[in-house]
C-alpha cells in the first residue's frame, strides 16, 4: 500500500510521529510531500499535492495534518475524488473507511496527542470499504 502524508507547519511534529507509526506496517510505503520545517506554509497546497497523489492513482490513500485539521480537511475535499474524513478517535476513522469509503485521513497537530494520533491512524489504514 501506497500512502501519501504532508502537513502544514502546525502539524510537522504529529507528521514525523505518523511516520514512524507507518512504519509498523512492512507493506506500507510513505511519501512525505512537506512540509519539513516550522516556517508558515499554505495548508492547501500541501492538501492539493497529497490529494494528487491519491487521484493519479499513485497513493492508494492519504494523510492531511495541519493545526486543527479542520482547514487542511476542507481544502482535501474540494479536490474530485478526495472523501477526506476528519478524524479525532478510532471509532470515527474505522467508520469513516468502512462506511464512507474515505481515502485521506486528516487530523490536528495542536488537538491531537501522538498515542491517540497513532491508534487513528492505525484504524484507518487497517480498515477497509465494506461496500
Amino acid at each position: 500500500m501506497n500512502i501519501t502524508i504532508g502537513s502544514d507547519h502546525g502539524a510537522v511534529a504529529l507528521k514525523d510521529e505518523v511516520k514512524m507509526v507507518l512504519k509498523e506496517y512492512e507493506d506500507i510505503k510513505v511519501t512525505d510531500v512537506g512540509t519539513f520545517g516550522t516556517e508558515s506554509v499554505d495548508y492547501p497546497d500541501i492538501a492539493e499535492k497529497v490529494c494528487a497523489d491519491v487521484t493519479s492513482g499513485k497513493a492508494d490513500l492519504g494523510i492531511v495534518l495541519c493545526g486543527t485539521g479542520i482547514g487542511i480537511s476542507i481544502a482535501a475535499n474540494k479536490v474530485k475524488g478526495i472523501r477526506c474524513a476528519l478524524c479525532n478517535d478510532v471509532y470515527s476513522a474505522k467508520k469513516a473507511r468502512e462506511h464512507n469509503n474515505a481515502n485521506v485521513l486528516a487530523m490536528g497537530g495542536r488537538v491531537l496527542g501522538f498515542g491517540p494520533a497513532g491508534e487513528i491512524v492505525r484504524a484507518f489504514v487497517e480498515s477497509s470499504f465494506e461496500g
